[in-house]
């Protein structure tokens, strides 16, 4: 199709036809909804920012920073992280039965401020063990969903509200993203933690928000819109580019650069142009950009990060002094199958904290690789832990679970808040070794806000609770 014959809107059966068609094969919610998955691959960070020439030469700017949560969805089984040893491993050998790891399997975990008791590590976390030792990575215990800070009488009694829909995979993936269990759900705390910073940034062209793992609450903002990238690049519309497609990808954006007659044609003419424009310029950055030289596995969430990765050393070209991660690993759900019952190392939960453990390690190494460690933090989160009580076969939905934190800025080398009594039926325990969490997902949220840029008088804004907890700051970064 020639520019000439699409000219004139009132005339041109053949654009007419197109977007018609591609209004009626979806029917009015349809549409909607491919206006909205159109946004998430063609979020701009702000309305009319003009073209950006990539500048693939520059240097990542020195004031840059980088959040990556890495979301263990299913509710990881974090009582198998971090095992007690010496004394107290008889404990919980019994409480866990054939969930527990062989003594001799853990690894050495020495924090620097010990409770009293001492700890190992799952076997499969050797590198992340490694950068624990060298000071580069932290473990941050028991952290939960909380509405109040609540104790065992308070729990069973009611006498504070709770989060509700505990034990729920849904609820709790949207809380903990959400960070506001009493309010319903409208931003994630990611979302508003870019609202507030995205002001460093100036004319990037696409979104400081960035999901490798589709659609997610975190990254939900008022202002800044999440920005979806697979592993190999930006989304493109299927059947567009390359080949003998180029014809029809060039009638494409002629189509939807041209005036529409009415509302919904305009918008979605406007968001797939844009979609187009974000996806052309974010590809050609990639491709330009000087490959890593650091070598990361081969699977779900290696890939992940090394796309991560990519955009960090992209980040000048992109005009970005800010950006936001989410990346995804599932499978964490291991109501079954959860050890290997001959050798109780293998299986399912194993082959999973390898994924983290690797994918991690080699992440941290590609910011070391970029010169950008003590700027870029990635940390876990997951819907929830699990019971330290077996249920036979595995564990089933808990409440408090510990999580990790890696990163250059990172004061590792430590477990901080509060390792729960690891009592059945004890001060912590809420029923089948279920964690009463000892530190709020705000607080944990709101230490990695304020390294991130978010100054005291905003934390309010990003964790509208956070003045219900006493740590603000946990002082891991």
């Amino acid at each position: 199709m020639s520019h000439k014959s699409a000219a004139s809107p009132s005339s041109d059966p053949t654009r007419r036809r197109f977007l018609g068609q591609c209004c009626a094969a979806v029917g009015m919610t349809g549409f909607l909804s491919s206006l909205s998955s159109l946004r998430l691959i063609g979020a701009a960070a702000s309305p009319g920012n003009g073209p950006v020439t990539p500048n693939t030469s520059a240097a990542i700017a020195p004031d840059y920073k980088a959040l990556v949560c890495v979301f263990l969805q299913g509710g990881n089984d974090a009582n198998n992280l971090i095992i007690p040893t010496g004394a107290d491993y008889a404990a919980y050998a019994s409480a866990r039965t054939n969930l527990a790891l062989p003594s001799a399997s853990l690894l050495s975990l020495s924090p620097k401020t010990p409770d009293g008791r001492t700890f190992g590590l799952h076997p499969s976390m050797v590198e992340f063990n490694s950068l624990f030792g060298s000071g580069k990575a932290a473990l941050i215990a028991n952290v939960g969903t909380l509405v109040y800070p609540t104790t065992l009488s308070q729990y069973k009694s009611s006498s504070v509200p709770l989060p509700p829909q505990l034990f729920s995979h849904n609820d709790q993936q949207v809380q903990w993203q959400h960070s506001v269990p009493d309010r319903p759900a409208v931003t994630g705390w990611g979302g508003r933690v870019a609202d507030l910073v995205d002001s460093f940034n100036s004319n990037n062209k696409i979104s400081m928000s960035v999901s490798l793992a589709g659609t997610n609450f975190f990254q939900v903002g008022s202002k800044v819109s999440q920005y979806a990238v697979t592993n190999s690049g930006a989304v493109t519309f299927s059947g567009s580019t390359g080949g003998n497609n180029a014809l029809s990808y060039q009638a494409q954006k002629d189509i939807f650069n041209q005036s529409q007659p009415g509302l919904f044609d305009t918008a979605f003419a406007g968001i797939s142009g844009s979609s187009i424009t974000n996806s052309d310029f974010l590809n050609t950055t990639l491709a330009t950009a000087p490959a890593l030289g650091t070598a990361f596995p081969n699977t779900s969430l290696g890939n992940q990060l090394k796309m991560a990765a990519r955009l960090i050393a992209a980040s000048s070209a992109l005009n970005l002094k800010r950006q936001v991660f989410f990346v995804q690993i599932g499978g964490w759900d291991l109501h079954a199958a959860q050890v290997d019952q001959t050798s109780q190392l293998l299986g399912a939960h194993a082959g999973l904290f390898q994924q983290v453990s690797q994918g991690l390690n080699a992440f941290y190494n590609a910011t070391i690789e970029l010169g950008v460690s003590n700027q870029v933090t990635a940390f876990t989160a997951s819907d929830f832990g699990r019971t330290y009580r077996s249920n036979g076969d595995g564990s089933d939905h808990g409440w408090g679970s510990h999580h990790l934190v890696v990163g250059g800025a990172v004061k590792g080398g430590d477990i901080y808040g509060k390792m729960p009594n690891l009592t059945i039926n004890g001060p912590d325990d809420t029923g089948q070794g279920r964690w009463i969490p000892t530190t709020s997902v705000d607080e944990y949220a709101a230490t990695l806000a304020t390294w991130f840029g978010v100054s005291p008088t905003d934390l309010p804004t990003v964790l509208p609770n956070i003045g219900r907890f006493a740590k603000p700051n946990l002082g891991f970064v």
